[in-house]
């Protein structure tokens, strides 16, 4: 725990609730259910530790034995969340008392010891201040921390949790598929999703590219799909996502897509 912490202090934005989607798809991976030791990081929380004692209390449901590690390199922010872990041991928030929280100093070396591998790794809104070159070297940093079938999510999201888009990679540090998730009411374009793009992508947002060329692609269903708005947000995304598929977009997931989320293989969105 005394060595040398990698990354840098990031603005600290989070919120109550923020990161509710990832949340949901982490409880159902296989990457989680099915791992021997349910440790999982909430890496780089920021200014609060909700967002750990959320992910916890969320996991619990898939996985009862489930562990949350809260790290951050700025201790200050540590010293924060152990007094709000303080109140949940008192039985002053809504949190159970008993969960299996703790947080701790660390960036992307995640010490957790040399006992433990991490089942899931999640660092939302951490990258964001960071430089395209630096994207791969803190994926592999992080990756080469997890078990064997372990899971990272690296993502960004609004402050409201409303435009959540992340990459999920295996043990090994590869991407594997690449997620978008939307609240459907009020959207107005899906292509909203390209100010909250992770870093390895937000600047690959440029004609010739291919995340550029799917957020055309879903921007053009979604309007096409305008026909059956009198049947709600779901169905219009539904049919958007029907046509997408058709037209040779390799959709994954399809029974998320009610959940406003749209899943592809890494390779699909991979900067050339």
């Amino acid at each position: 725990m005394g060595a040398r912490r990698v990354g840098r202090i990031t603005r600290g934005t989070t919120g109550t609730n923020r990161l509710r989607r990832i949340d949901r798809w982490i409880a159902r991976h296989p990457a989680l259910r099915r791992a021997d030791d349910p440790l999982v990081i909430d890496l780089g929380y920021g200014a609060s530790g909700v967002t750990a004692l959320e992910l916890q209390s969320r996991l619990a449901r898939a996985r009862p034995d489930v562990e949350v590690l809260g790290l951050e390199i700025d201790p200050v922010r540590v010293a924060r969340a152990d007094e709000q872990l303080a109140a949940v041991r008192a039985g002053l928030t809504p949190f159970a008392p008993d969960a299996r929280v703790a947080f701790g100093l660390g960036g992307f070396e995640v010490p957790v010891g040399a006992a433990r591998r991490p089942a899931v790794i999640r660092a939302f809104n951490v990258l964001r201040q960071y430089g395209e070159p630096e994207v791969a070297p803190a994926w592999a940093s992080m990756a080469s921390r997890l078990a064997p079938g372990g899971l990272l999510v690296e993502g960004t999201c609004d402050e409201l949790g409303r435009i959540v888009t992340w990459v999920a990679l295996d043990h090994e540090g590869t991407p594997q598929t690449f997620t978008i998730s939307l609240r459907l009411a009020g959207l107005e374009h899906p292509s909203v999703a390209a100010e909250r793009l992770p870093k390895a992508l937000i600047h690959r947002n440029v004609p010739g590219e291919r995340v550029h060329a799917l957020l055309n692609a879903l921007d053009a269903e979604w309007d096409r799909a305008a026909a059956v708005s009198p049947f709600g947000p779901v169905e219009r995304w539904r049919s958007a996502l029907g046509a997408l598929a058709r037209s040779g977009w390799p959709l994954r997931e399809r029974a998320r897509w009610r959940l406003g989320e749209l899943t592809l293989p890494w390779e699909a969105v991979a900067p050339r």
